[in-house]
């Protein structure tokens, strides 16, 4: 629309041109306000009846809430708006009007389902608290980008048609593909491994990932966004350096930067960037501490996987972010690396937040024979990933990386409690639509 006026930018003395949806009107007899709002805040519109054109007030108080309009006008000081000033209009134009029965409330005073909000979440986007954890994913996401240039990355973009699943088993979401089967990819894992070996040495990819396990749980969704890295000449420690940098990157980012977001979020007093190293803790420490708070209904052994009461108990005892290092190699994948004093220990390791896992990384397996074997040990057939396992005979150098949770990440920065309100259009077992 030429010559519009953001309303931020709308100051005493313009004349102009706002336009927005209609967040509220305030009819006080002779005199009434409409209320307008649009991506940068609200302004007050002010209607004096028996000193304008009975068409001009009709038009601008008989519009139904949500409806767009465009209002022109002169900008005066009004100390008692909203916002100190407000705009007398010359016209009103009714751009797309809403239906007056709306399926939720946008300004916030009538709480919805979050089924409700997800189903209708064009008008949900309108609430600014719901709008402020999008923008503050889009900060971070910046941010999570700035830093993996700092550590010398390249960002990539990977297949998500693929011939193979990543790791073999059953979760993974066929699609017929010219006639022949292939499968929605679970992880960027193999081909950044390979890009790795090609000379470019550090990679980053910020793309989805396709998982079809049936979770309906609110820390899980079948369509996410990962960020991974795969850094050549790196160990699990480095790749570990690499995952702490990237979450508090993004914390320092958020705070610098999203105020009036986490304002509206009500977090304005109580974010916290983490401080210092995130601790390092191994598997066999990891279950003899979470055994020892007493909140398991049986003991954990090795070999255990570690269930989610066990991780909040561990994330309560610890108390912030930390590592779990030295993970055993039968519950690690394929592609991870063992110890070579111990082929019993991988060099796998999850990054843990208090709540729940972030990140699952580790040292990858460049050597050819080694590969084949871990493929074949875990009843997976070599010859259907012959595209990747032959790059590994012509100089592949030793290589780490992980993948991180985007969604996660933010769920737990912004402490939601479902992970379905850090995606706009969320892809779980019940939603396929909208």
């Amino acid at each position: 629309m030429q010559d519009r006026t953001y309303t931020a930018d709308a100051e005493p003395g313009d004349d102009v041109t706002v336009a927005g949806w209609v967040h509220e009107i305030r009819d006080l007899g002779g005199i009434a306000f409409l209320i307008l709002r649009d991506a940068t805040g609200k302004i007050q519109v002010k209607f004096e009846k028996d000193e304008m054109d009975d068409d001009l007030v009709e038009t601008g108080l008989g519009v139904s809430r949500e409806s767009v309009v465009s209002v022109s006008g002169a900008v005066e000081e009004e100390p008692r708006a909203p916002t100190g000033v407000e705009v007398t209009p010359e016209s009103v134009e009714v751009v797309s009007a809403a239906d007056p029965e709306l399926p939720l409330d946008p300004s916030g005073k009538v709480d919805a389902e979050l089924s409700t909000r997800l189903d209708n979440r064009t008008l949900d986007l309108r609430k600014d608290e719901v709008q402020a954890i999008f923008a503050i994913r889009a900060e971070l996401l910046r941010a999570v980008r700035e830093q993996f240039r700092e550590f010398r990355c390249t960002e990539i973009t990977t297949p998500k048609i693929v011939a193979t699943g990543t790791e073999g088993g059953t979760e993974l979401f066929p699609i017929t593909y010219f006639g022949e089967e292939a499968f929605m990819n679970q992880s960027p894992q193999l081909f950044k491994q390979l890009i790795a070996g090609s000379n470019v040495e550090r990679v980053f990819e910020i793309g989805p990932i396709f998982r079809a396990e049936e979770h309906n749980t609110p820390r899980h969704l079948n369509e996410a966004t990962s960020i991974d890295f795969e850094g050549a000449f790196c160990d699990e420690h480095d790749a570990m350096d690499v995952a702490e940098g990237i979450v508090k990157a993004g914390y320092e980012a958020i705070a610098e930067n999203c105020e009036e977001e986490l304002e509206a979020l009500g977090l304005e007093e109580e974010f916290d960037v983490p401080e210092g190293e995130f601790p390092r803790i191994s598997y066999e420490e990891a279950i003899e501490r979470i055994n020892a708070t007493g909140e398991l209904d049986e003991q954990l052994v090795w070999g255990d996987d570690l269930p989610t009461e066990g991780e909040k108990a561990l994330g309560d005892d610890v108390g912030g972010h930390y590592f779990i290092t030295d993970w055993p190699s039968e519950i690690k994948p394929f592609y991870i690396q063992d110890h070579d004093d111990d082929e019993q220990l991988s060099t796998g390791f999850d990054l843990m937040h208090p709540q729940m896992e972030l990140v699952s990384g580790g040292k990858r397996e460049h050597r050819h024979e080694n590969l084949i074997e871990g493929f074949e040990q875990q009843g997976l057939d070599p010859d259907q990933f012959e595209y990747y396992t032959k790059m590994f005979k012509y100089g592949m150098p030793p290589h780490a990386g992980f993948g991180l949770g985007g969604e996660r990440l933010v769920m737990t920065i912004l402490g939601l409690d479902n992970i379905r309100e850090a995606v706009l259009f969320p892809r779980d077992r019940q939603r396929l639509s909208p």
